[in-house]
């Protein structure tokens, strides 16, 4: 009855989406980009981003914790904080329209992976899948994933299956050099059968599919 393979450690990856007030995006941004060092020193930050396209004013973040007792010690830990709290909760909160976080794993297939160089886009694609699990769609999600990889035109940087939040969500995080990289990759996916075939056979699976062009903050470990 299991619904997939099981999870081979306990580390898992807390990923934060905050709406900013239009008109205070740029000083959210100068915040983070001064302040978050004290946020740092709590736990690990894999990467920080603002969106540029697929949708407006808001900021992606994704923090690495061993389990869930780690993550209630940061948790207190930044509540007293006095760093933190006074010199940049309290100034940041009035910024921010809605906050959002899900609990995710990295999928048993797939190792968090840098791209080859800094300075390109990062792109974040949310996979909404029908119920019933990995054990239901999760060879057809993975030859997908795969297949898009074999091309050559783009990196995957990881796969982040929900714990908490919306079940049966997959967030799949891809590097190009450029937005005209990823587009003139994508045109040849689309010509390419073996692509074509996996996704038509993924796609079975698929209840609806959003994405975001991103763009990674100066503090941000993926750059």
């Amino acid at each position: 009855l299991a619904t997939g393979p099981r999870q081979n450690n306990s580390i898992f990856y807390e990923i934060r989406t905050y709406d900013i007030k239009p008109s205070k995006m740029k000083e959210f941004l100068e915040m983070i980009n001064k302040y978050l060092h004290f946020r740092t020193a709590h736990s690990e930050l894999v990467g920080f981003w603002y969106t540029e396209l697929g949708a407006m004013n808001k900021v992606f973040h994704i923090w690495k914790y061993d389990n869930f007792a780690h993550r209630t010690a940061v948790r207190h830990a930044l509540a007293n904080d006095k760093d933190w709290q006074g010199k940049f909760i309290s100034a940041a909160l009035p910024l921010i329209d809605k906050q959002h976080n899900e609990v995710a794993y990295l999928v048993p297939w797939c190792q968090l992976e840098k791209p080859p160089k800094e300075g390109g886009v990062y792109e974040w694609v949310t996979f909404q899948m029908k119920p019933g699990g990995p054990a239901l769609w999760g060879e057809a999600f993975r030859a997908a994933i795969n297949a898009h990889i074999n091309t050559g035109y783009t990196r995957l940087v990881g796969v982040f299956h929900t714990e908490y939040g919306l079940l049966n969500r997959v967030h799949v995080l891809w590097w190009n050099e450029s937005p005209d990289h990823r587009a003139a990759g994508r045109h040849r996916a689309h010509e390419d059968a073996r692509v074509v075939a996996a996704v038509r056979d993924s796609v079975r699976f698929l209840e609806s599919q959003q994405n975001a062009l991103l763009i990674p903050l100066q503090c941000s470990p993926l750059k």
